[in-house]
């Protein structure tokens, strides 16, 4: 049986035969954490990374100064990919704190399956075992897998996952709690779910391709969201769109130079393979859109560009709605998650351009070339409505770690899934 063992904070720096800075000391019944004033939650997940490191599997919180935030800043240190249990939460905020923890936990552990494990459909399945038991009367789903996609118009997702031996799918799953089949639908969320992107034809290097399992953290962030929202109480009718594919390289593979014409008549050039997140993303745009939807959300592991301007600490959000913005970074902000506008206006999305089609779908150049992420915001921005009102793109650079850091272990962080949750609840019905 694991040992118990217990960890207290301390405000007062460490005695000085610990060393200068040193935030984690041992006690009589297990260890203290000594606070930084400046940023305690910082210097919790710290040196709870560091009892990871030590082997420490079960840990009781103890003492006094545990609020829900410190509380949680620890849990996100102390678990891992092998571990995302071992915390006993402390007070009246345990039961939100499970909340927390299972839908973090879902979301992180589908994230780090193996490819092989998780195809499209296992990925859409997933997310129906994990939703539907939160609200089993309330829930309902529709899954469009293969050729279905075609015949329906959804081609972004076709065309990038037609490559693979299984099928790509889109998911609709309904959340309406109201009980009336013509409730209006108050927001959508759209996640991208490419379950193994290996570039296409635009074939990534192996070192990035190594843990292109990730590239489905959109889908599990908003799907997370999702089942957070509901067990707050969310009362409003959502719809979850999980856009579900592999892109892989075969002689069914999509190809440079190919056209796609989407259901708003749109047509997109393909110059890059690699760019095929926002493709995915367009059809379940499209869906958001076609619901009529005040709110609509899409969370995607889009760009590289917005981890070279943010790291791996921010996501990054983009608006044509700044009002909604603003607001939405404040929800980030009540929930600690770090989250920061980068620039879209509506001339982005010419930053592609084709002398064959509508638009391109990226740059012919190594990561779209300068403005990445932007330009790939402005791609999107092609397929809500007019002007963007109520639309939100999260660019998620936070999700994922390809290795260890101070904060977090490698994998799956889960940063979003509050930010994304909370604006659903705060925003849904408000129009």
């Amino acid at each position: 049986m694991t040992d118990m063992i217990r960890v207290t904070l301390q405000p007062d720096a460490a005695a000085e035969k610990w060393g200068k800075k040193v935030s984690l000391t041992p006690t009589a019944e297990g260890f203290q954490i000594h606070l930084d004033a400046k940023f305690p939650a910082r210097s919790i997940q710290k040196a709870a990374r560091q009892l990871d490191g030590l082997g420490v599997e079960q840990v009781e919180l103890s003492g006094e100064g545990w609020t829900l935030e410190l509380q949680w800043a620890f849990y996100l240190g102390f678990t891992s990919a092998k571990k995302l249990t071992g915390v006993q939460w402390q007070g009246a905020d345990a039961t939100q704190l499970q909340q927390l923890a299972s839908c973090f936990g879902w979301a992180r552990q589908v994230t780090n399956q193996t490819p092989e494990q998780l195809s499209p459909e296992a990925l859409a399945n997933e997310a129906i075992a994990f939703l539907t038991p939160l609200a089993p009367d309330a829930i309902s789903h529709r899954i469009i897998r293969g050729d279905e996609l075609l015949a329906e118009g959804w081609v972004g997702i076709h065309g990038v996952g037609r490559g693979s031996e299984r099928p790509p799918v889109m998911l609709v799953l309904d959340y309406n709690p109201t009980g009336k089949v013509d409730a209006p639908v108050d927001a959508v969320l759209v996640g991208k779910g490419i379950t193994f992107d290996s570039g296409g034809y635009s074939i990534k290097p192996s070192e990035s391709m190594s843990y292109m399992k990730c590239d489905m953290g959109g889908a599990a962030t908003v799907a997370a969201a999702l089942g957070l929202a509901i067990q707050k109480g969310l009362s409003r009718r959502v719809q979850l769109v999980l856009c579900c594919a592999e892109n892989l390289i075969s002689g069914h593979a999509y190809k440079l130079g190919d056209i796609l014409t989407y259901k708003n008549g749109t047509t997109v050039e393909i110059l890059n393979t690699d760019a095929e997140g926002r493709l995915v993303l367009a059809d379940g745009l499209l869906y958001a859109s076609e619901t009529g939807a005040p709110l609509i959300i899409d969370a995607a592991t889009l760009t590289g560009a917005a981890m070279v301007a943010l790291g791996n600490d921010y996501n990054a959000l983009f608006a044509l709605d700044t009002a909604l913005q603003q607001r939405a970074l404040g929800y980030a902000e009540q929930v600690q998650e770090p989250t920061w506008p980068l620039p879209l206006a509506p001339w982005h999305q010419g930053q592609c351009p084709s002398p064959y089609a509508d638009t391109a779908n990226s740059r012919p150049m190594k990561g779209g070339g300068t403005g990445g992420a932007s330009n790939a915001a402005g791609f999107l921005s092609r397929f809500v409505p007019e002007g963007g009102k109520g639309w939100l793109h999260f660019d998620l650079a936070a999700a994922f770690n390809s290795s260890n850091t101070g904060l977090w272990a490698a994998g799956a962080t889960g940063m979003g899934i509050r930010a994304i949750a909370e604006t659903l609840r705060q925003e849904a019905g408000k129009a």
